[in-house]
């Protein structure tokens, strides 16, 4: 008897679970129609990347597409900020391209972080917060590795909310 990979989990349950887990469930706002009299343009924010990004994400080479689609799920369901990080892989132990200073950096396998060492000057890895998770395809095989990722990720977004010193 086969049973499905995914079993239905309650509305409240899963609320309950993402709490548990630091996380903010987000609701889809229902669009209300208002009649539109002089709209305008929304002004959206610029980035400039002289200023800085909140932060980045640094992966390597390769990567399934079920790792990949989980490093997505993950960093859209830890909000905005993350979920807009930069993402630079890293090939044969080089950054493939320049890495903006940031914030954070969230990054996946220590060869990863050595690379990352030999690029950033020490300044800006002196102000950054950077995490150091374990590689994709170990989280997705082993719980112990997903409790360090999601407690990884968890103060990476306090220190993210936190106002900029």
């Amino acid at each position: 008897m086969t049973m499905p990979l995914r079993q239905p989990v309650a509305a409240n349950q899963r609320v309950r679970v993402l709490r548990a887990l630091g996380v903010t469930p987000w609701v889809q706002r229902v669009e209300r129609s208002v009649p539109v009299t002089n709209a305008v343009e929304p002004v959206l924010p610029t980035h400039d990347l002289a200023v800085g990004v909140a932060c980045v994400v640094v992966l390597p080479e390769g990567g399934s597409t079920r790792e990949l689609d989980l490093l997505g799920r993950l960093l859209n369901a830890c909000g905005t900020t993350l979920a807009r990080a930069a993402r630079v892989r890293v090939v044969g132990g080089q950054l493939t391209a320049d890495v903006p200073h940031a914030r954070a950096y969230l990054v996946f396998g220590e060869a990863q972080a050595h690379a990352l060492g030999r690029t950033l000057p020490a300044a800006v890895m002196h102000r950054a917060q950077i995490v150091l998770a374990d590689e994709l395809p170990l989280v997705l095989t082993a719980a112990d590795a997903k409790r360090r990722l999601w407690s990884a990720l968890r103060n990476l977004r306090r220190a993210l909310a936190a106002p900029e010193n």
